[in-house]
């Protein structure tokens, strides 16, 4: 949620920098309904404190033997008033509220406007590889080497399913493990946490209520499946306060991730590179304001590590405005190489909310100078998400014999140098 003391002071400035992220918003309407309801709120007060006067006069007129019977009387009609202007304050503040949930967070100010025309790539890593041979796609590879059976995943589950068998199931395995292995060794606290989650949890991390149709809400209207693990962790320590001797908190999650984005007909999102449900490692960070920056930096590091780990190529790209998610100030995406395709895509997010996250849940570190309570910054990155690594590996290390090389990290798991054909 944004800060709606920053809207008081200055709305021109906060609707220009939502129209970066093409959202167009006039704060005028919104702005009269503010001042309405503060008003009336003053109105509430002065009431209450003249009850309160009354009140306090009742013992000292009976004490003086005067009829108190009036003072109850005016004592009764001010409850009524006060009554009727705070449901007045209540139906404002749920204009307001509507209003406010419904804006995206803020860009941070060095990102470019408008969509992905405007994403700048960073950096690359890695060598895109040559093959002196007919090339596969990784749904080929998958199905000639037994890995995954996407006939059948579908018999189950309909359109945008599949199933891992075998060698198949002990790479997405092996992945997960290498994962959560280096996540550990750099002082991250492991969390597994429900999948099913109450509606609380959607609305703190900014999934609510505007992309509410966007997750598989349980029959009970209450409750969701986590569409990542993200919207877990970020909940941890909602209407809490943190000392600052606490922070950075530091967590990831392994979570299968389900979403209604189901796979397309385009050549781009054939097998597994889109589904309803895959396997996702997910890193969130808690921090100060101040060190949110190099918060970022860390989770973009670790990132990018993962993927140079399994020798993919891959690049860094800093998202504009209007390709950040709603709830993010800032993005850069790590995307992968993927031969059959002949384009890079997405396997990390590494996403910075600042306080827009920590608005919706309430959650606050006192401040051992002054005391005071503040909202906290709230940062994720995937770490990784293994639908898209897993093609990626099947088609950049795949041989011409029809076998792929696994990278050290995953041979060393799975104990074998290679995968190899069964048809």
């Amino acid at each position: 949620m944004l800060d709606i003391n920053q809207i008081r002071r200055e709305p021109e400035a906060v609707a220009a920098a939502l129209g970066k992220k093409g959202c167009t918003v006039d704060f005028a309407g919104w702005l009269a309904l503010d001042a309405e309801r503060r008003a009336a709120m003053g109105e509430a007060d002065q009431l209450k404190a003249r009850r309160n006067t009354l009140s306090a006069e009742v013992p000292r007129r009976r004490k003086a033997g005067e009829d108190v019977a009036p003072i109850f009387e005016e004592v009764k009609a001010i409850g009524e008033a006060v009554k009727a202007i705070d449901a007045r304050i209540d139906a404002l503040a749920a204009k307001s509220d509507e209003f406010l949930f419904a804006l995206p967070n803020l860009p941070d100010p060095d990102l470019s406007p408008g969509g992905k025309e405007n994403n700048e790539t960073l950096s690359a890593w890695g060598e895109v590889p040559r093959f002196g041979f007919p090339m596969r796609n990784h749904v080929d590879l998958a199905e000639s080497l037994g890995l995954v059976d996407y006939q059948r995943g579908v018999k189950l589950g309909g359109s945008g399913k599949w199933l891992y068998t075998g060698d198949g199931a002990r790479l997405e395995w092996a992945l997960l493990n290498y994962f959560i292995d280096e996540h550990l060794k750099d002082g991250f606290t492991f969390i597994l946490p429900p999948h099913i989650l109450g509606e609380r949890s959607g609305f703190a991390a900014g999934q609510f209520p505007k992309f509410k149709d966007d997750v598989f809400m349980l029959l009970d209207g209450g409750h969701f499946m986590l569409p990542t693990a993200e919207t877990a962790l970020v909940n941890l320590h909602r209407d809490e306060i943190l000392r600052e001797d606490e922070l950075p908190k530091k967590y990831f999650g392994y979570t299968p991730c389900y979403r209604k984005e189901a796979g397309s007909y385009r050549a781009e999102e054939r097998g597994m590179i889109r589904g309803n449900q895959f396997n996702k490692v997910e890193m969130v960070m808690v921090t100060l304001p101040e060190d949110s920056a190099s918060a970022f930096e860390l989770l973009t590091r670790k990132a990018a590590a993962l993927v140079e780990g399994l020798g993919l190529p891959h690049q860094i790209v800093k998202l504009a405005a209007g390709d950040c998610s709603a709830s993010m100030a800032r993005t850069f995406d790590i995307e992968v190489w993927l031969p059959s395709m002949g384009i890079y895509k997405e396997v990390s997010s590494v996403s910075n909310a600042n306080a827009y996250q920590a608005r919706r849940g309430n959650i606050r570190v006192k401040r051992k100078d002054t005391g005071k309570n503040e909202y906290v910054h709230i940062l994720n990155g995937s770490g990784l998400a293994t639908s898209r690594v897993f093609p990626a590996i099947l088609e950049n290390f795949q041989q011409e014999d029809g076998s792929v090389k696994l990278p050290g990290a995953l041979a060393r798991r799975m104990g074998q140098e290679y995968l190899k054909p069964v048809k």
